[in-house]
């Protein structure tokens, strides 16, 4: 689960962290009123949407090269913008070609950054430890950082008993560079950060760019946090912050459904019961020259109704040519994934072929099922092994 910047920053300040006083808006008029609010000085408009590089950005058909963070220094400079940012979408790196609306913007303070730094903290699972990662060189240029110059990348493991420690924190912020008089600052920043991953359950947590002001202060101009969809049911407060206008509404619909559902660029649906079975079914349709439309693992005990309800959202997609589905069965039984196949053919109707790879628990039972209905449903096809399906599926999708 991802939430907006100024949720991150807010939940990083509660735990000790200094940020820029900021506004929350969703219309030009509450932008003008805010930069009023605010002293009527420069301010920083930023889209908020889930995605990275929104000041590398592009608003979608505005005519002037406009991305997601802009400095006002008037109020109509801060009308205009907004009325661009809330009217256009904002394609990024991370938002794909169509874009993503924005619906939510910051008015922020002009921190008047001289000095831009990055610190992380993620989980390293090659030592089975969290690290808190950080660099001197911060900025929109983090990841050409870590890609070409790694050793300029500072790492710290912790422990989960205890925390980034303050003598961590402390040795860390020397070793970036900071003066004695902004140590201090540094390793409240440091340790808010740690504090708020082990207590929220995050999976990522960024502040990119922490930033040395003009005044020698040290902010937090920018943060990241995304939890462990998993834990949310622990933490209230965190299910509160999400924005689900900003997901994707195909998965919002899956997870009602209890299926692990996440969309993809390919043609070739696939129904899978099993993460690790999905990802192999996956693999093995791009080997034989084939792209999946998305990851679908409906879970061991899938009923009948949410297997129907898998085959009607992968079909929804109109980019999907073909349909693998792949299930040995365990306790979900290979009849019970005939009879929803069958019945999700009847009520959406199948126009695309559907190839059905069926082992394990009552799996000539579900063959005899499948047999029945090839008269009624001509484009279900059965294939003895996983290699026979991917190739007859990739086929049959060209």
């Amino acid at each position: 689960m991802k939430v907006h910047e100024y949720q991150a920053k807010e939940l990083l300040a509660a735990a000790g962290a200094t940020i820029p006083k900021h506004i929350v808006v969703r219309t030009p008029d509450e932008a003008v009123k805010a930069f009023e609010e605010m002293g009527g000085k420069g301010v920083m408009l930023k889209a908020q949407v889930h995605a990275g590089g929104r000041g590398a950005g592009q608003l979608m058909g505005y005519p002037d090269k406009l991305g997601g963070v802009k400095f006002c220094p008037t109020k109509e400079k801060v009308k205009q913008v907004a009325e661009a940012m809330l009217a256009h979408p904002l394609k990024t790196i991370q938002t794909g070609p169509e874009g993503q609306k924005i619906s939510t913007l910051i008015v922020q303070a002009d921190a008047k950054p001289v000095k831009e730094y990055y610190l992380g903290m993620v989980l390293d699972r090659a030592i089975g430890l969290p690290v808190v990662m950080a660099s001197a060189e911060g900025g929109m240029d983090i990841e050409e950082v870590a890609h070409h110059h790694p050793e300029k990348i500072l790492r710290v493991p912790v422990s989960p008993e205890t925390g980034l420690l303050p003598f961590q924190a402390r040795n860390l912020a020397y070793q970036l560079g900071f003066t004695t008089e902004q140590v201090d600052k540094v390793v409240a920043i440091m340790l808010a950060l740690s504090k708020v991953y082990f207590a929220k359950d995050v999976t990522l947590a960024e502040i990119n760019p922490l930033a040395v002001t003009e005044t020698g202060d040290v902010v937090v101009l920018d943060a990241k946090i995304d939890f462990d969809d998993n834990a949310t049911f622990r933490h209230k407060d965190v299910q509160g912050l999400r924005d689900l206008a900003e997901e994707n509404p195909v998965e919002i619909r899956a997870a009602k459904a209890n299926l692990n559902y996440i969309q993809l660029d390919g043609d070739i649906g696939c129904l899978v019961n099993g993460a690790g079975l999905a990802m192999a079914t996956m693999d093995i349709i791009n080997y034989h020259g084939g792209k999946p439309a998305n990851f679908l693992d409906v879970g061991g005990g899938v009923t009948a109704d949410a297997a129907i309800e898998a085959f009607r959202i992968i079909l929804a997609d109109a980019s999907v040519k073909g349909v693998l589905v792949n299930i040995f069965g365990g306790i979900a039984k290979c009849d019970l994934i005939a009879d929803a196949l069958v019945k999700a053919g009847r009520e959406v109707g199948f126009k695309v072929p559907v190839v059905v790879r069926l082992e394990g628990t009552n799996s000539a039972k579900a063959r005899e099922i499948l047999e029945g209905v090839k008269g009624e449903l001509p484009m279900i096809r059965s294939a003895a092994g996983l290699t026979e399906a991917a190739k007859l599926v990739v086929a049959l999708a060209k």
